[in-house]
């Protein structure tokens, strides 16, 4: 929709794809089976969707043959797996700037959360984020698999490897002061009652009906309070036409927030709420809301950079994972019989995410000394208040993929802009919690299946 280009996203009234699913369905919806029926081409859109890759050393096609071959393959099937699918979160926690009783009540605006009985054994009962080198990981397979009574039964000789609940409260407070200066995001509190587990694979991110002035209240907040702008001269909004005017962590940080936001619509146009003459309802490609949103003429120019941004955002991600590659293959990775062909499979994308030549020089960001760091704290800063603004969203699915897709992110920077020092080797308390890599791989995944899914769009108008 229109707004988009004005960084406000509050153009056309079927807003807020949403931060994560939504927009009223808008008259003419084209067959999925006749999907020429807007009568356009792909030109339109596709024609501006070349060449490299905005503040980024690549190209927006060597991008889609490595995404849609190499890329896109692993995360579809790795994503399914039990490790990945099963997402620890929160959806119960107040809004922390505005009082919105604007709860979405449609049927596809409701989350299947998981019962105990449901989840893998691993994932059931209180779960620690933090344990330390020389104790069992409870996602091991040799935890899954230990018998609850040991062959010495009369305990001689054993050695005792539990952690004290005092000692274990010390280890979780140093462990939030390390977060505390790491994390881009507010991340939800493990100990909250409200905390749930949800199948992701019973939720996917796609249209819900979610729309209205709550959803484009989210939005207007991200983007008016919390996005950097140009300075005086250039007008209240940021566009492609006045980014240029900002330094390149503001650039960034617009890009970022720019692409996921294209990502979701994609996303939203792809899995499309269609009902057959019986009200039946099904989800498929919807050509025409796929215009609407991107379409050079309804966007004043702008539809197709925010395209452009979806892969900045891509890269940026991919670079975060290849980034951490050294520490995600000590990871188990293992949450159920299920999980055994998940190291080898996370081993093949890390591997592909480090030879793939052309990442996100995250080097260049942040460089200088005094107003580096002032900066940084406020490009950190604006990220936490998005990460609280999806405790807002009325719709439980959408908000359910935002925090998701937002955590995500949030990961990718605190792996990508965490200063050095405390990084590994040089920092062996530095640790990834489960929450923050499966938002990482899930978000990244669905910047992925955006990318895929432009394609069967352009096969669609062409």
């Amino acid at each position: 929709y229109s707004g988009h280009q004005r960084c406000r996203f509050i153009g056309a009234a079927a807003a807020f794809a949403a931060v994560f699913a939504a927009a009223a369905l808008t008259g003419q919806v084209c067959s999925f089976q006749n999907a020429r029926c807007s009568g356009r081409t792909s030109s339109d859109i596709f024609q501006h969707l070349q060449g490299q890759v905005d503040d980024c050393a690549c190209n927006i096609d060597t991008i889609d043959h490595f995404n849609n071959f190499k890329v896109y393959p692993i995360l579809k099937s790795l994503l399914q797996k039990d490790y990945f699918r099963f997402f620890k979160v929160n959806l119960k926690r107040p809004c922390p700037f505005w009082a919105d009783d604007s709860r979405c009540a449609l049927r596809d605006c409701s989350v299947t959360t998981c019962s105990e009985e449901s989840l893998p054994q691993s994932l059931r009962g209180h779960e620690r984020n933090y344990v330390p080198n020389g104790s069992v990981s409870k996602y091991s397979k040799e935890a899954n698999e230990q018998d609850s009574c040991d062959e010495n039964h009369d305990g001689l000789g054993s050695i005792d490897n539990t952690i004290s609940d005092e000692s274990y409260k010390e280890f979780e407070r140093w462990q939030k002061h390390d977060d505390s200066q790491d994390n881009f995001c507010e991340i939800d509190d493990e100990s909250s009652s409200s905390m749930e587990y949800v199948d992701l694979s019973l939720n996917p991110e796609r249209y819900t009906g979610y729309a209205g002035a709550s959803a484009h209240r989210i939005w207007r907040s991200i983007y008016e309070e919390n996005c950097f702008k140009p300075n005086v001269g250039y007008g209240p909004y940021t566009t492609s036409k006045n980014l240029n005017a900002m330094c390149l962590e503001k650039r960034a940080f617009y890009r970022a927030i720019s692409g996921l936001h294209a990502s979701i619509n994609v996303h939203l146009c792809a899995n499309h709420l269609s009902r057959d003459p019986l009200g039946q309802p099904s989800w498929g490609p919807n050509v025409v809301e796929f215009e609407r949103r991107f379409s050079p003429k309804g966007t004043k120019g702008e539809g197709p950079q925010w395209l452009r941004n979806l892969y900045f955002v891509y890269l940026l991600e991919l670079g975060a994972l290849a980034k951490a590659a050294p520490y995600l293959l000590h990871e188990t990775f293992y949450t159920s019989a299920e999980d055994e062909t998940v190291p080898a499979a996370v081993r093949a994308l890390l591997d592909a995410a480090r030879d793939f030549p052309h990442h996100f020089n995250d080097s260049a960001m942040f460089k200088g000394k005094k107003d580096a760091l002032k900066l940084k704290e406020e490009f950190k800063g604006h990220f936490r208040n998005i990460s609280r603004i999806m405790d807002c969203v009325g719709c439980d699915k959408c908000r359910l993929w935002g925090k998701l897709q937002v955590q995500g992110l949030g990961t990718a920077m605190k792996i990508l802009f965490t200063d050095k020092s405390r990084l590994p080797p040089e920092n062996p308390r530095f640790h990834l919690t489960r929450s923050e890599i499966v938002s990482l791989f899930n978000a990244f995944g669905r910047l992925s299946n955006s990318i895929y899914h432009l394609q069967q769009f352009s096969k669609m108008l062409s």
